[in-house]
């Protein structure tokens, strides 16, 4: 799907957010950095002018069978409100569905994993997200405006082809959120490669060093390879 950019409302995202992220993560930490963005992030996403056109609703899951993509800061957060939120009973079985997605997903590389549906081990059984509030970005960004294209993806996972039609400023407004928050990650010197949920769940599960590491701004998944994520609007400087 192509769509005009609006490059003075993307930059202006991208400049207030990047400079938030810069003043948050070295003051306040950057899981609580991390939190007070993605609140930011769900604003931004509702006050776009065509938010009204998503077709996303509650119980609506085809996008939670599809690959996600998380940076560290994002697992910890993640796993620390399992943690508080969950019974034993639940976090036993969510452990044990990340850990078997973990084994499954391993050794694929991007490609293969987006041609495998893999039910994400956060889905209800009422099709909800039970981590709504500290989803990672990746999800906070999938939006359509149509189910349908969505629910193709999913019953068709070997058609790399199919464009769901996603509404332009929900878009740029998400896209150019992570962008910034992206940049003072970086700038901070954190781990900001992207890795796959379950994978990095089931490292950060098993190695309980991990978080030591990534908050000593060392790589906290030694054995798994992260992925270099470009910016999506990196190129706006040369415009």
């Amino acid at each position: 799907m192509e769509i005009s950019l609006d490059l003075e409302f993307i930059r202006r995202i991208l400049d207030q957010e990047s400079k938030l992220a810069g003043e948050e993560i070295p003051s306040r930490g950057v899981l609580v950095a991390l939190g007070e963005s993605q609140g930011r992030h769900d604003e931004r996403i509702n006050a776009a002018p065509d938010v009204n056109s998503l077709a996303c609703r509650a119980g609506c899951s085809w996008c939670c069978h599809f690959t996600v993509d998380v940076r560290p800061v994002e697992v910890f957060r993640i796993l620390d409100f399992v943690e508080q939120k969950f019974s034993d009973e639940r976090k036993a079985r969510v452990y044990a569905e990340i850990r078997a997605h973990a084994a499954d997903l391993a050794g694929l590389d991007d490609v293969a994993r987006m041609r495998r549906n893999v039910r994400c081990p956060f889905l209800d059984t009422g099709g909800g997200c039970s981590i709504y509030p500290v989803r990672p970005q990746t999800c906070r960004n999938y939006h359509a405006t149509s189910s349908a294209g969505c629910r193709q993806s999913y019953e068709q996972p070997d058609n790399l082809e199919i464009d769901p039609e996603f509404a332009p400023y929900v878009y740029q407004a998400g896209a150019a959120h992570v962008d910034g928050f992206s940049r003072g990650m970086r700038e901070a010197g954190y781990d900001h490669l992207a890795y796959e949920l379950n994978g990095a769940l089931e490292a950060a599960l098993s190695d309980p060093a991990a978080r030591e590491r990534f908050m000593s701004k060392e790589p906290p998944f030694p054995r798994l390879v992260g992925r270099e994520v470009p910016e999506e609007f990196d190129d706006l400087e040369d415009d």
